[in-house]
C-alpha cells in the first residue's frame, strides 16, 4: 500500500516554473480558473508569478504534494526596487510575446497594460508597508492549513530581508481570500483609487496559529 505524502512547503526551484504558472492561471479569476480567458496561457504567470521567481527567488516558496507544486507564495521586501527591476530586467524578457495596444479594449489588452506599467505597484499610501506578496493554492489543497504554512515562510523571509511590514492587493470580489487574510491579521489599508482591488497589510512578524487559504487570485 502506497502512503500518500502530505503536502509540504519548501523553497521554490527553477524546475517549478511550469507548475507555478499553472497554479497562477487556475486561480486568476477571483480565485477561479482563468484558463481560456487570455490568448496566451502564460500571460498571468508572466505578470504575477514569473518576475518574482526571476528577480526574488529567495522569497519564493511552493506547496509540494510529492509530485509537483500545487501552491506558491512569492514576494519582495522592497516594492519600489522590485518595480524598477521589473522594468529593467523582466519586461525585456517577455515583452516580445505581448504587443501593447494603443487603446486597451480586451481582457488581454488590460492585463498586458499592467505588464508595461510596473510603476503601478508603487503607491504613496503604502510607503510604510514596503514589501508585498502574492499567494495562490489550487482549490483541492485549500482549507488544510497549507496557506498559513506558505504565508509563514514568506513573511519570515521578508522579515529577514529587512521589511517590517507587507501589503497585498486582492480582487475585492474574492471574498474567500479576504476571510483568509483577515484571520492572519491583515487589515485594510486606505488607498485613494483602488479600482477593483482591496489593499491589506500587516507586520512581517509571526502569524496567529489558525486560519487557512480559502481563495486564490493573481491580484
Amino acid at each position: 500500500m502506497t502512503t500518500r505524502t502530505r503536502p509540504f512547503v519548501r523553497p521554490c526551484r527553477p524546475e517549478d516554473r511550469d507548475a507555478v504558472y499553472d497554479v497562477c492561471v487556475r486561480t486568476a479569476d477571483a480565485g477561479g480558473d482563468a484558463r481560456g480567458t487570455y490568448r496566451d496561457p502564460d500571460l498571468m504567470g508572466d505578470l504575477f508569478a514569473g518576475p518574482y521567481l526571476w528577480l526574488e527567488p529567495e522569497s519564493a516558496f511552493v506547496l509540494d504534494d510529492g509530485e509537483r507544486a500545487v501552491g506558491y507564495a512569492v514576494g519582495t521586501a522592497d516594492t519600489a526596487a522590485f518595480a524598477e527591476a521589473f522594468r529593467r530586467t523582466w519586461l525585456p524578457r517577455v515583452a516580445g510575446r505581448y504587443p501593447r495596444a494603443q487603446t486597451p479594449r480586451t481582457p488581454d489588452d488590460h492585463m498586458i497594460e499592467l505588464l508595461y506599467t510596473p510603476e503601478r505597484m508603487v503607491l504613496p499610501e503604502l510607503a510604510d508597508h514596503p514589501a508585498h506578496l502574492h499567494i495562490d493554492i489550487l482549490p483541492g489543497h485549500q482549507r488544510s492549513g497549507h496557506g498559513t504554512e506558505l504565508m509563514g515562510e514568506l513573511l519570515a523571509a521578508l522579515h529577514r530581508a529587512g521589511a517590517e511590514r507587507v501589503h497585498l492587493g486582492m480582487l475585492t470580489a474574492n471574498t474567500g481570500a479576504r476571510r483568509f487574510y483577515d484571520r492572519l491579521g491583515f487589515r485594510e489599508l486606505a488607498v485613494r483609487d483602488p479600482g477593483p482591488l482591496t489593499y491589506l497589510g500587516r507586520p512581517t512578524g509571526a502569524l496567529p496559529h489558525h486560519g487557512d487559504h480559502r481563495g486564490g487570485g493573481a491580484a
